[in-house]
């Protein structure tokens, strides 16, 4: 066969360094920090509700293409408790296989070929690939760290985000809060997105899973801002909020002509998934206040942990806002090539963690940068923390 199998499209995306590195922890028996999974399950009522669905026969043949009613309406119900945004979720609402599945249907179904997509870098790696099947260009708009040390690190630049902005752009694909770097975006930041979009007639997508794991600031939904509601496809899903990432069951909220698009895309991906996963997320989502409180409050001191460890082990730390993530600098451990580090580390020290620079277009400005994951125990981040204290004696 002379040409290759693999469409060009895809011919950079033959594997995710999330697998990469997983696969390296499980050959070298390492603690995992690199793949975002807590390493324990969530409320055990959430669990008992999945479990009740399947014994009552809910949702274990095909649910609605739209997702259940049930689920629908807590989305519906959460925005409007915690945003003020008004949603029918008859026809605003849709239910996706995850996030990573309402993504790439937004894409395919709003990105024409040759079409721009502006994503700040670095970006999950999803969006890249998303935006190639769907055959747009990509077009990095770069969060750099705040050299001075200050918090939060990573800041957008509203003058480069405007200047990356052509005839051909189509879509803002924002991240808030921003997996890697943990940054949150301001109202400022956000207003400075609106008013671009507003301006320049864009769209915006825009992935907001870990709207609830915010430690510093607020959560701002660009959809709340002025003129913003119409032009806006939100993003989220239950996995980050609940610890049970394995079950898939995401969300997209949009006004009717754009929810009608992202699903005539993703009807032909899954079709459905998750049905009583799905009825187990819809009670999650009723939790009480304090459940999203104590969550918060428990991310914030693993945060502080293991961000306090990797600058006792003498990594520049950027703390991050939100997220699961914390971003460090390993220049100062005499080291700049993130991939040679990652894939070393686990012999070196029996710990796994991300390369950034695989999130950007512009590979040379995350070279240094290391991403570790606190979703985990405390127990194993300080057993994390305990191995990587001697990395110094090690390199």
């Amino acid at each position: 066969m002379g040409r290759p199998l693999l469409n060009r499209r895809l011919a950079e995306f033959t594997t995710t360094i999330f697998a990469e590195m997983s696969a390296l922890a499980q050959r070298t028996g390492a603690i995992n920090l690199g793949q975002g999974f807590p390493d324990a399950d969530g409320p055990a009522e959430v669990r008992e509700a999945a479990v009740r669905a399947l014994r009552e026969g809910r949702g274990n043949q095909y649910p609605p293409g739209p997702g259940v009613p049930e689920l629908r309406q807590a989305v519906a119900a959460h925005q409007r408790r915690r945003y003020g945004l008004e949603w029918n979720p008859d026809t605003e609402v849709l239910v996706t296989a995850g996030a990573t599945e309402a993504i790439a249907a937004a894409l395919l179904a709003l990105v024409e070929p040759g079409d721009e997509v502006i994503a700040l870098e670095p970006y999950y790696d999803s969006y890249a690939a998303s935006i190639a099947m769907a055959g747009g260009t990509r077009v990095p708009v770069t969060l750099r760290p705040d050299a001075s040390g200050g918090a939060p690190a990573y800041r957008l630049d509203p003058d480069e985000l405007r200047a990356a902005v052509t005839d051909r752009t189509r879509l803002i694909l924002l991240n808030s809060p921003h997996n890697p770097t943990g940054t949150v975006l301001d109202r400022a930041e956000l207003a400075a997105v609106a008013e671009l979009a507003r301006e320049r007639d864009l769209l915006v997508v825009t992935d907001e899973v870990y709207e609830h794991l915010v430690f510093d600031g607020e959560h701002v939904p660009i959809a709340t801002l002025p003129g913003m509601r119409d032009r806006t496809v939100t993003i989220s899903s239950g996995g980050k909020t609940f610890a049970f990432t394995g079950w898939k069951v995401g969300w997209v909220t949009a006004a009717p002509e754009l929810l009608g698009a992202v699903r005539s895309a993703k009807q032909y991906l899954t079709f459905v998934s998750a049905g009583p996963f799905q009825y187990a997320i819809a009670e999650a989502l009723a939790l009480p206040d304090a459940y999203f409180a104590d969550l918060r409050a428990d991310l914030r001191a693993k945060r502080d942990l293991l961000a306090d460890g990797l600058a006792g082990a003498g990594f520049t730390v950027y703390r991050p806002a939100g997220t699961y993530f914390v971003t460090t600098d390993i220049r100062p451990l005499g080291e700049s090539d993130g991939f040679a580090f990652c894939r070393t580390l686990p012999e070196r020290c029996g710990v796994v963690a991300v390369p950034n620079a695989v999130l950007y277009d512009h590979r040379a400005e995350g070279a240094p940068f290391v991403r570790f994951a606190f979703c985990k125990r405390t127990a194993t981040l300080h057993e994390a923390i305990e191995r990587l204290s001697g990395l110094r004696e090690r390199l």
